[in-house]
């Protein structure tokens, strides 16, 4: 590409910080007639330069195309981050991505933003860089959450795991959720009346809030529903493996092999071993309208 306006990071969560960052790329691009370019990388730089430290990911790489394509920029370049990437200084970066595959004529980055080896490259190093090859460089401030703080992915992981997931939606600009594919399950929700769709065990790379029973909002191809989840085991059966279980406010019918995404909203209660299915199946209707009552909060709310 001969001429773009660029930004780079990880931008895992793509939260409020970051979709600033993605709006100010769109308006300079605009202005300056040229196409809008987030660099980005995969896997997560941390699991090739020190994966020991590797942080769970908020979005994992088909979640975040999905909010990006949501986004005003025009394009997303991913580069598979490898252990010779890892090697390159900021100058080497800057002249044989930015400028020689991107033409980048201006450079837009975050407050606390680093690349190149050992993340030299902050905002000093690439404006001198920026004078020198004849490149603009520009800073976006950072974005505060409710509590007063600047909003990072590392704050945010923290939510989740927390299960404060308030903080999280708040962080983000949207509920925190988990993407999978539908699969055959046991069929143990239908005999007791709330057939689920199995997602089936969690992406081992994927934050996932504590174990229990959440009101959430469902997206497939069959439009959006209400609903409540159940993540973690099953120990009223015996089954000790966790799973994502997801049943749907007026949905019927199959989505095996269909990709859905679903929104956590709330958490309801904790992981129970209950005394038989009768006693679940009374506790499963206690949580439908625990959910129903968390859907309906939201709808007043205008909450996405």
């Amino acid at each position: 590409m001969r001429g773009t306006v660029c930004t780079v990071g990880t931008f895992d969560g793509v939260h409020r910080g970051h979709r600033l960052v993605l709006e100010r790329l769109a308006a300079r691009a605009r202005l300056r007639g040229l196409p809008a370019v987030l660099v980005t990388f995969e896997p997560h730089p941390l699991e090739v330069v020190n994966p020991s430290a590797a942080p769970p990911l908020l979005t994992l790489a088909d979640e975040k195309s999905e909010v990006l394509a949501e986004s005003p920029i025009d394009y997303v370049v991913v580069l598979p981050f490898t252990s010779a990437l890892a090697r390159f200084e900021a100058e080497e970066f800057v002249d044989q991505v930015l400028l020689e595959r991107l033409g980048v004529r201006e450079l837009l980055i975050g407050h606390d933003h680093g690349f190149g080896r050992a993340r030299t490259g902050d905002a000093s190093v690439l404006r001198s860089l920026g004078a020198l090859r004849g490149f603009d460089v520009d800073v976006v401030e950072a974005v505060q959450g409710a509590d007063g703080r600047p909003v990072s992915s590392t704050t945010i992981r923290r939510a989740v795991a927390g299960g404060d997931l308030a903080r999280a939606a708040d962080g983000l600009g949207r509920p925190y959720s988990i993407s999978g594919v539908v699969r055959p399950g046991d069929q143990r929700g239908r005999s007791l009346g709330f057939p689920t769709l199995n997602l089936g065990a969690p992406a081992p790379r994927k934050l996932l809030p504590p174990e229990g029973v959440y009101a959430v909002r469902v997206s497939t191809p069959r439009g959006t529903f209400g609903g409540m989840m159940n993540l973690g085991p099953r120990p009223t059966f015996g089954d000790p493996v966790s799973a994502l279980e997801v049943h749907c406010f007026e949905m019927h019918g199959e989505l095996y092999g269909a990709r859905v995404r679903v929104d956590l909203l709330a958490r309801l209660r904790a992981t129970q071993k209950f005394s038989g299915p009768e006693a679940l199946r009374a506790q499963l209707a206690a949580d439908e309208t625990a959910a129903r009552a968390v859907l309906a909060a939201a709808a007043a709310t205008g909450s996405r």
